[in-house]
């Protein structure tokens, strides 16, 4: 087992027993004053981006961000406070990790020459990574979420939302923490913001629904409690701390009642957007109580809007399916079958881009051993006619091809090709293409002949 095993489960861990160390360690009546509970109680625990008055020529230019400009009255300062508090908690983390025995976290002696192995590994990087399937495509997702989630709450739009989990989960854990344990993984930098903005939202709307119901789940204020701790940790430590203290130490953010005429996504008609606050006040307010592990005083907003995001999860795309990979000579291998996925963003009908894998097992043409053949890189595609269900395609893009998943053999490659794409609904499509792949190393051609089918989040294929 290696020390980045340590890194990527540490933090999560830490983060749980935290947080119920918050509930069973706090005495039953905290010794908080009135007044210093009711300040607390005043501020909401988040933001809507739906809520806000938006101006209608948002939606001529839908993938214009936000983040360092705050136009649409997003709380910037919470969104800075949870920053911190995400800093403070991974850098707590690689702090501990330093000084613990070598034979807890498997960390050379060496290794704690720090600044010189994060260099090298960032030199290194970025490459395919082998990290257990359970840490890549389940852990990575869940902390893009936790970001996301930050911006989320602060008030930010859904695409606002992803571009900052994307810039946190690439400098501050692929290039910033995990780069002191391994070399910044390719699939991590994709993985994890763009599965996290799928989990991010979906986590963001339950937790909505679970405190208008009143902090529940199936009638049980524990398993509301845990669902919400996890749904989003760093939100529900910050809760707990400002709790503890009497006072918002970390920024809980604002609220908003509004009733707004807002103009439809890429249309001149507008209509009506409600917002409706909905108060929830959990123990007796006579006589101060725990709020437990999810700090239960606050007030939330509820909000019913016709209005869409024209930028939402439906934009995120997998496809499975299979490739026929024909190599080059000087591979001395036969053609063979073998499997392809992508994860990617649909911009528009017009234009996507994917993080593309093919794997398959070839034989010698002669005697020997058979080859783990691995192709892997990032991809564009440019659609025709896009306003039909048929349509034609050019790719183009970058990467590596590998062999017997032995890094000292990667290959840096460059391909083209072209396909047809069939949508059947706004969800599910087919797909067919052929590309060529080049090597600038070693002057070789391969081909692969795939299909595949594709799935969109969300609503899919609705907008843009």
């Amino acid at each position: 087992m290696h020390s980045h095993f340590y890194l990527k489960t540490a933090l999560p861990l830490a983060l749980l027993f935290t947080s119920f160390t918050f509930a069973e360690s706090a005495p039953a009546e905290p010794a908080l004053s009135e007044t210093s509970i009711e300040i607390y109680q005043k501020h909401a625990t988040n933001s809507a981006w739906e809520e806000k008055d938006i101006d209608p020529a948002f939606y001529d230019s839908p993938y214009q961000v936000s983040l360092f400009d705050s136009k649409n009255g997003e709380d910037s300062d919470r969104l800075l406070s949870q920053t911190y508090s995400i800093f403070g908690l991974g850098l707590g983390v690689i702090a501990v990790l330093a000084v613990m025995p070598e034979e807890i976290t498997n960390w050379e002696k060496t290794d704690l020459q720090l600044g010189k192995k994060w260099a090298d590994n960032v030199k290194s990087g970025p490459t395919w990574d082998r990290d257990d399937v359970v840490l890549n495509y389940v852990m990575h997702p869940y902390f893009g979420g936790v970001y996301y989630q930050s911006a989320r709450k602060s008030g930010y739009r859904q695409w606002d939302a992803f571009m900052y989990s994307a810039v946190m989960s690439t400098f501050f854990w692929e290039y910033g923490v995990e780069a002191f344990a391994e070399v910044p993984s390719l699939q991590d930098l994709v993985v994890t913001p763009v599965l996290g903005w799928a989990y991010g939202e979906w986590a963001y709307t339950t937790e909505r629904d679970i405190w208008l119901n009143g902090g529940t789940v199936l009638g049980s204020e524990y398993l509301g409690n845990t669902a919400l701790f996890f749904l989003d940790p760093v939100d529900s430590l910050g809760r707990n701390f400002n709790y503890l203290l009497g006072k918002d130490v970390i920024k809980a953010g604002t609220g908003y009642f509004t009733f707004n005429e807002v103009p439809l996504p890429y249309g001149t008609e507008t209509e009506n957007q409600i917002g409706l606050k909905v108060s929830y006040i959990f123990g007796d307010d006579d006589s101060p109580a725990l709020p437990g592990i999810s700090g239960k005083k606050v007030v939330l907003s509820r909000y019913e809007s016709r209005t869409e995001d024209p930028v939402d999860t439906g934009i995120i795309g997998v496809s499975a399916g299979g490739a026929w990979v024909n190599l080059d000579d000087e591979w001395g291998k036969k053609s063979a079958f073998g499997t392809q996925w992508s994860l990617g963003l649909y911009f528009t009908r017009s234009f996507s881009t994917r993080l593309n894998y093919t794997r398959a097992t070839v034989d010698s043409k002669s005697a020997g051993d058979d080859m783990i053949y691995e192709n892997y890189g990032i991809d564009s595609q440019y659609y025709f006619n896009s306003d039909a269900n048929l349509r034609p395609f050019i790719t183009a893009g970058l990467g590596e091809m590998m062999a017997d998943e032995d890094k000292t053999k990667r290959r840096f490659q460059i391909n083209a090709g072209l396909g047809l794409h069939y949508k059947i609904t706004n969800n599910w499509a087919i797909q067919g293409d052929w590309r060529s792949y080049y090597s600038t190393r070693t002057k070789t051609h391969e081909n692969h002949l795939s299909s595949s089918i594709i799935y969109r989040f969300g609503k899919g294929e609705w907008s843009l």
